[in-house]
């Protein structure tokens, strides 16, 4: 059902040409549309950098500073339960405007990526090499349109949860709009203006997410051939040796890839990571003390989504650290006691180069993985802890 709004969820057949970058398709359209990515019509070019300012602008800059002003000019009217509802998605919103900043400032190096990516596909000529592109170029895609329904989601549900509480979910601050004389056109420009900021969250969550998981795919179809390697009788030694150059190329292009990446990727999961516990800290509390049951599963969904700002790329950076490994056992249990002493010194070449794994770091402080997403969650307990020993819910109440 829904790939028929979305088609490339699906691994399209052999028949149709995929390339690694299609993984990114739903990605770039939104990005276009934030203004993110540059046009290649010259004659649309102005309006569209116009716009590109226009719409960042708003979401990015006067957005964030409208929340402040929020809570200045209406901080009476908030009840706790509505005050940390709209703290942690403001402090959440901080941490995504850096999140923007560090996206739009690599989009070079976005372009750099996927230009290595075109030349990984050229070694793809099997059809078993190209069904696996085409599995995961569906899995890029999917991981989007899942973002989008979930993120989606937590922003409707809440604010439909407010509405019929007769509420403003986020209480902004809207210059020329009474938020109580115009009840509901001030609550539906809150709904857009909130659902285009989490739109661009959403784009910097999953572009790690899929552009690792290309990587990984490569990586993989790396380790197939790494395992075929003079296995076939009819090839002479030469082309033998020919076969362990193009593997090395294969890797370089992968590290390449990857190195192209890393200092966006970095700045964002660093930002990230300093924001989950005191995002998901002040969740918690919102539930144990302040919330409704409904107004609870809300909370519960945007706990859940800003786990997913993290958790599934910190997984996926666990993957390849594994299969980094196992692609110097690959190339160890390849067939090569026989070959010439010209193949065996290129293989312990590579060999060498094999064992040092793809390891990301956030910020160059924080490796990126489990261990320490399950660190910085870890905060949000911390936060929890602190409110009851000092017995600040009771005084809110």
């Amino acid at each position: 059902m829904l790939s028929k709004f979305f088609p490339r969820i699906k691994a399209l057949p052999l028949t149709e040409r995929i390339q690694s970058r299609d993984a990114f398709v739903y990605l770039d359209r939104y990005q276009k549309i934030f203004g993110w990515a540059a046009t290649d019509d010259k004659k649309w070019r102005v309006p569209y950098t116009l716009w590109g300012i226009s719409i960042n602008s708003l979401l990015i800059f006067l957005l964030p500073i409208s929340m402040l002003v929020s809570y200045i000019q209406m901080f009476k009217s908030f009840t706790a339960g509505e005050f940390l509802s709209s703290l942690q998605i403001t402090v959440n919103m901080y941490g995504c405007v850096l999140k923007c900043l560090y996206t739009i400032w690599g989009y070079e190096g976005f372009l750099a990526a996927r230009q290595v990516l075109d030349h990984l596909d050229l070694r793809c000529t099997s059809d078993e090499e190209r069904s696996s592109v085409h599995r995961c170029v569906a899995q890029g895609n999917m991981c989007f349109v899942f973002y989008h329904i979930l993120f989606s989601g937590f922003v409707v549900g809440n604010w439909t949860t407010y509405i019929f509480m007769g509420r403003h979910a986020w209480l902004m601050y809207l210059p020329g709009l009474d938020a109580e004389r115009n009840y509901f056109t001030s609550s539906l420009c809150e709904l857009l203006l909130m659902g285009g900021v989490v739109t661009m969250e959403q784009c910097t969550d999953v572009s790690p997410l899929a552009h690792m998981l290309m990587a990984r795919c490569h990586i993989n179809l790396l380790k197939n051939r790494l395992s075929r390697l003079r296995s076939d009788p009819n090839k002479n030694e030469e082309q033998h040796h020919e076969e362990l150059r193009k593997c090395i190329q294969d890797h370089r292009l992968v590290l390449d890839y990857v190195n192209k990446l890393r200092p966006i990727f970095s700045g964002t999961i660093f930002v990230q990571f300093l924001l989950i516990g005191i995002v998901l800290g002040l969740s918690l509390i919102n539930i144990m003390f302040f919330s409704t049951f409904w107004t609870a599963l809300a909370t519960v969904c945007f706990m859940f989504d800003v786990c997913l700002q993290t958790f599934p790329f910190c997984y996926v950076c666990n993957l390849i650290i594994e299969d980094c490994r196992e692609l110097s056992e690959h190339l160890f249990q390849s067939n090569w006691l026989a070959a010439s002493r010209k193949y065996k010194s290129t293989l312990i070449y590579f060999l060498h180069n094999l064992q040092q794994p793809i390891v990301l770091t956030a910020g160059g402080v924080f490796p990126i993985c489990m261990q320490t997403n399950l660190s910085m969650v870890k905060l949000a307990f911390s936060v929890v802890t602190l409110i009851r020993q000092f017995n600040l819910a009771e005084k809110f109440q």
